[in-house]
């Protein structure tokens, strides 16, 4: 990491070490006194601030899942009074009410520090154009990204998603040196300069992404696709301020998690005990610094791993490795619990194959079938020929080998999956409607 870094704290891991055990004493004696909630949940265990002295207590304290956030609904988790709030956002989820979180001005102020630590890590300069293309609005993309450049001093294009065509002509135009957007809006921008043949007009050389699971190859298609030096997968959810809560460093060797701001544990999504280190589990999520809607073992559902060790670019901030899917994304298919990243990894190894995947379940008399379905690379082969049929076979013997399932695999060609500015939805199951 340069030593000249303007916003990324220089510190030892017995620094981050006490940091974290002042701001969980903080938070807990903060959440008991302003939350009826948390002083109730709390009390359930029969615990008091004064019980959090070592960072091992942590384990003593009780979770807080996305249920109760919705079951708090509109204000959940709300700790200063309300005249002190400045803003909330909101988080969809897949079922039932919308999570609605609360911001004071310091919150603002220190969700925009963390995301200039990103664009620093990322390796941005005052003289980078970022164009930002996610979600404006209750979504905590937009604003997150567009605070997290200005703090930095970048110059921010708030383009917002969609709009292919104002999205080409900011690109080239406006000479955009970095995009930020989902991996799959980056997948889509960079099919439509290769069609507009717009690449040599282009002055991109870094992007910034994040909000859902990606494939490798999904990153190296956009990235070859745009021009790209590097890209960066970031993290964050709308609980914890929004994204800018980590981000990779050029070393691409995980993501650096701003370990000040937040402690992260990594459980067993059954058992709900610590895993031992370097084994996937769930991320779980307690803010050192959270006015409004501070979080006490906030079960994120996203599933990770911690990284063990110095990161080869100096920087002391502690790494995760990339999200690799949500707990709750689990598939219970024939009596086998299957993540899609799975079927992704699959998927990636084989080089005829372009990023993009669909999977879909359904029940015929009682059994669950699975097809997937997956595009050829450009230039692979002609449409329907034998090629085709030897290669679906051969995907699918593969993910009988290593998934233990059985599934039909479909070939298609290049282009004939839907395409999303967002999110891409990777799973339709009408087993629940048969």
């Amino acid at each position: 990491m340069s030593d000249t870094a303007r916003f990324i704290p220089s510190l030892s891991a017995d620094e981050i070490s006490a940091l974290q055990l002042s701001g969980l004493k903080w938070t807990v004696a903060h959440a008991f006194e302003g939350s009826p909630f948390y002083r109730a949940r709390l009390a359930e265990k029969g615990l008091a601030p004064g019980d959090i002295k070592d960072l091992s207590d942590i384990t003593k304290l009780p979770f807080t899942t996305a249920q109760d956030l919705q079951t708090g609904y509109p204000l959940p988790l709300l700790s200063v009074p309300e005249e002190r709030v400045v803003r909330i956002h909101g988080s969809s989820g897949t079922t039932g009410k919308r999570k609605i979180l609360t911001y004071t001005q310091k919150d603002i102020d220190d969700w925009a520090g963390m995301f200039a630590r990103c664009y620093e890590m990322a390796g941005l300069t005052v003289l980078d154009r970022v164009q930002i293309c996610v979600g404006y609005g209750l979504w905590t993309a937009g604003a997150g990204f567009q605070l997290g450049c200005e703090r930095f001093g970048a110059m921010a294009l708030p383009v917002g998603p969609g709009m292919l065509d104002i999205q080409l002509q900011m690109l080239t135009d406006l000479g955009a040196t970095c995009l930020c957007s989902t991996a799959s809006m980056a997948l889509l921008l960079g099919e439509e300069v290769e069609k507009q043949n717009l690449r040599g007009k282009l002055k991109l050389k870094r992007s910034i992404f994040g909000a859902e699971a990606h494939t490798r190859k999904m990153r190296q298609r956009f990235e070859e696709a745009l021009g790209l030096e590097h890209s960066f997968d970031i993290s964050g959810m709308t609980e914890i301020y929004g994204p800018g809560a980590g981000i990779e460093c050029e070393a691409h060797e995980g993501i650096h998690y701003w370990a000040d701001m937040y402690i992260l544990e990594i459980i067993d999504p059954v058992t709900l005990l610590p895993v031992a280190p370097g084994e996937l589990g769930e991320m779980v999520i307690t803010s050192l610094k959270k006015e409004a809607s501070p979080l006490i073992r906030y079960r994120t559902r996203d599933m990770t791993r911690l990284i063990p060790g110095l990161c080869p670019c100096g920087c002391g901030m502690p790494r995760h490795e990339r999200i690799q899917g949500r707990s709750d994304d689990m598939i219970i298919f024939r009596g086998v619990n299957i993540y899609p990243g799975q079927v992704a990894a699959v998927l990636e190894k084989h080089a005829e194959l372009n990023s993009e995947y669909q999977i879909e379940l359904s029940r015929v008399d009682g059994l669950d079938h699975m097809v997937v379905r997956v595009e050829k690379r450009p230039g692979v082969a002609v449409s329907g020929c034998a090629c085709d049929d030897a290669l679906a076979t051969a995907v699918a013997e593969d993910i009988r080998n290593q998934i233990l399932v059985r599934s039909k695999v479909e070939v298609l060609e290049p282009g004939s999956l839907p395409r999303s500015f967002a999110k891409t939805k990777r799973v339709i199951d009408s087993r629940d409607k048969d």
